[in-house]
């Protein structure tokens, strides 16, 4: 990485910030990097994801749970920017989710903004809010931690 912090993260950048592959990897972009607190992460839902096979045939949802992952996928980004983590192998784990509702289905073809702001942060432990939106209405939101593993691999 360069000197410079980056306030966007490409697909390619992701995959060196996060172990995250497909079909687990929920973030296609993140943009709106302000280190240490907020992000906005985006994620393009199709129909030829793996979860609508059987959530469900014939009236596709993206299910409420990837949805939160998604959200902690792009907390992942923050903190591995916000800590210089590209290329470290250093973990982000999710540690418990508080105050979770959802507003609205999610199914192909939504563009998904998955709004996260750093409520506590800077050390191993951090605190998130999430907001997820589709065209500016909110789909899920919720509170959630997670616990940064510098090890090395």
């Amino acid at each position: 990485m360069s000197d410079e912090t980056p306030t966007t993260a490409d697909i390619d950048l992701i995959q060196r910030l996060i172990p995250h592959r497909y079909p687990f990897l929920f973030v296609d972009k993140v943009r709106d990097i302000v280190p240490s607190k907020s992000a906005i992460g985006i994620k393009n839902v199709s129909m030829n994801e793996p979860q609508f096979a059987g959530h469900f045939p014939s009236a596709p949802v993206f299910p409420g749970v990837l949805i939160v992952e998604a959200l902690a996928q792009t907390s992942a980004v923050l903190v591995s920017v916000s800590l210089g983590l590209a290329d470290t192998g250093a973990l982000v784990y999710f540690m418990g989710v508080d105050k979770c509702r959802f507003r609205r289905k999610v199914g192909p073809g939504d563009v998904l903004e998955l709004r996260v702001d750093a409520l506590r942060g800077g050390g191993k432990v951090w605190k998130f809010a999430g907001r997820a939106e589709v065209d500016g209405e909110v789909a899920a939101e919720c509170e959630f931690m997670a616990m940064i593993d510098f090890r090395k691999d």
